[in-house]
């Protein structure tokens, strides 16, 4: 299908995944008489101490442009904390920007924030996108990962949420109706917010930021990438986990994939428990542990961990490797031949439209596939989130029956008109979703990389919603682009096991603020993250997914993409130093 007016270069084409390693070689930027330019080193930032006192801030923040602030407390040491330890005094702000009344829909909107501002600040700043579609102001801590064991507030950060411009308790997804409430939603809040924050920021300490971080998670993480293309000029690390940053077309896929599971379901799609009848948690579990037979060994233990995700998807076949139910019995221990057809190509395949064009990455067999997550994203999402997001937010025009009538509509939905609306403007919304959700020109970091700016994505290989192939195709655009050179600014983490953001039989418990700002301001490149399990007694919280067979504090290293975690062959094979990050076999 060609899609009119859809530019090919808007995105890193999921529908196209590259195959090159990313040290293969690519496209040209950043070259200098020939060679590379060199990348300049950031130096680290210097703390200070607020001056004054928290609650007169309201009064020095007062002349922010088109800011209004509704309150400035001082919050106790102990207030809040994380793993279990206590967070230090810190100030809280809050306030709003760019009060308006919708010309559309008559609702007021502006974009509500909250910073936390240390006492004892370490010259930072951290800008916390958040999940979701937005819409409310989660507070501002900066934790990222499962489990976190300290986020940027308590290591000393200024850290600012905010809403996105909409509030949830305005109608959800009805904000989508309002052309700039899509905006502010997609980018301009960010815009709008961060020259606010780094002005009340010289107010309070005596200086600006010395470095400014961008960080979050699904949504969040979509933000920093937007943010790392956008704002270059604003932020020296952005922090990205499990990225949409082609989110119109992961909901798009992910409703393509509900019709798909609609073919096969026993009971009523229209309903999550009825659409979940065409894979249930039993089918799931088997799938699995089919997947775990085949590839665990893959990367020299058998562990319950796939380390060598790519080895797994030329080795896993999920009509051979998976029993095949005679006549049609579904008991637990086969799936029917119409649910491979219909299960395969959502994983292995890809969302595509009527002749076959993918539009959006596939997703690949992990023993995660079994995980507790699975089911909301793949049976509830699709019906009642991604049916009024692609409704109401994405589409030009936007349909506002999909808010009173989501599960009807998504499985009902035209895959093929719904993308070329995507991409579509009229004269009320002259920029597509396309446009305003996506990072511009998104292989190009060029500036952010000439700056000394770095980049860390991490994904979980069983992230059901955004698919860590997405991630591993960016970077694998970028890298083409930078002539094989992109692991000098830019590094993706995948996470074996681990769902969409957290959770899943998985080692999910890592520290990547720490490890993007000693390579930001200390030139450290990691070449691995070491990241722990969840299991009874973890401080930062218990991730009951984790194998009773696993130790429970076991660890692994994450490594760079492409490189995989392979087990030497001698040593604990529950501990991380025992294992190294090697090449993938057969290459990526």
């Amino acid at each position: 299908m060609t899609v009119p007016g859809r530019p090919e270069k808007r995105v890193a084409r999921s529908s196209q995944v590259p195959t090159r390693s990313a040290g293969s070689a690519g496209g040209s930027c950043g070259m200098a008489a020939g060679r590379p330019a060199a990348i300049p080193q950031l130096p680290p930032a210097e703390p200070a101490d607020l001056v004054g006192t928290c609650e007169d801030l309201a009064t020095r923040f007062s002349g922010l442009p088109g800011t209004v602030i509704t309150g400035s407390t001082t919050v106790a040491a102990g207030t809040l904390l994380v793993a279990g330890q206590p967070v230090a005094a810190h100030c809280r702000v809050t306030g709003r920007m760019n009060e308006r009344v919708s010309p559309v829909d008559g609702k007021t909107y502006a974009i509500a924030f909250e910073m936390r501002m240390p006492l004892a600040w370490n010259g930072r700043f951290y800008h916390q996108g958040n999940g979701g579609i937005d819409g409310a102001v989660v507070t501002a801590t900066g934790a990222t990962g499962g489990g976190p064991l300290s986020h940027a507030l308590s290591q000393g950060f200024v850290v600012l949420s905010s809403d996105a411009g909409h509030t949830n308790a305005q109608g959800g997804p009805a904000f989508g109706l309002d052309p700039q409430a899509r905006l502010d939603y997609g980018y301009q809040a960010v815009g709008t917010l961060t020259p606010m924050a780094k002005a009340a920021i010289n107010l309070a300490y005596g200086k600006g930021p010395d470095r400014s971080y961008f960080g979050g998670c699904s949504n969040g993480g979509r933000h920093a990438l937007v943010a790392a293309s956008r704002y270059a000029t604003e932020y020296d690390g952005i922090l990205a986990g499990a990225p949409g940053y082609n989110l119109p077309l992961a909901a798009l896929a992910n409703i393509w994939g509900a019709q798909r599971y609609a073919t096969v379901a026993t009971g009523d799609p229209l309903t999550p428990p009825g659409l979940e009848t065409a894979f249930t948690a039993t089918e799931r579990r088997l799938v699995a542990s089919r997947v775990l037979a085949r590839c665990d060994a893959l990367d020299g233990a058998a562990d319950g961990l796939v380390q060598d995700t790519a080895a797994c998807q030329r080795t896993f076949n999920l009509y051979r490797d998976v029993n095949t139910c005679a006549r049609d019995n579904r008991d637990g221990t086969c799936l029917t031949i119409a649910q491979k057809r219909a299960i395969d190509p959502i994983f292995r395949g890809g969302a595509r439209t009527s002749d076959g064009e993918r539009f959006y990455a596939g997703f690949p067999y992990d023993p995660g596939i079994g995980g507790g997550g699975v089911p909301f994203w793949e049976f509830t999402a699709p019906l009642v989130l991604d049916s009024s997001a692609v409704g109401v937010i994405f589409k030009v025009p936007p349909a506002p029956e999909s808010l009173t009538a989501g599960p009807a509509f998504a499985l009902g939905l035209d895959i093929d008109t719904a993308l070329a609306e995507l991409y579509a403007t009229n004269e009320l919304y002259t920029e597509s979703a396309m446009s305003f959700m996506t990072p511009p020109n998104p292989t190009d970091l060029s500036v952010l990389r000439d700056r000394g700016g770095k980049v860390l994505v991490y994904h979980g290989v069983a992230d059901p919603i955004f698919s860590v192939s997405d991630s591993e195709a960016y970077v694998q655009g970028v890298n083409r682009k930078n002539r094989g050179r992109a692991a000098e600014f830019l590094r993706l983490f995948n996470v074996p096991g681990m769902g969409h953001c957290a959770g899943g039989p998985a080692t999910d418990q890592a520290d990547y603020l720490t490890t993007l700002v000693n390579w930001v301001e200390q030139g450290q490149a990691p070449d691995r993250i070491v990241a722990s399990a969840r299991g009874p007694g973890n401080p930062g919280g218990v991730n009951g997914e984790v194998p009773p067979t696993w130790a429970p504090d076991r660890t692994r290293p994450l490594c760079p993409f492409p490189a995989v975690a392979r087990y030497s062959g001698s040593g604990d094979v529950e501990r991380a130093e025992n294992w190294a990050c090697v090449s993938p076999r057969g290459g990526q």
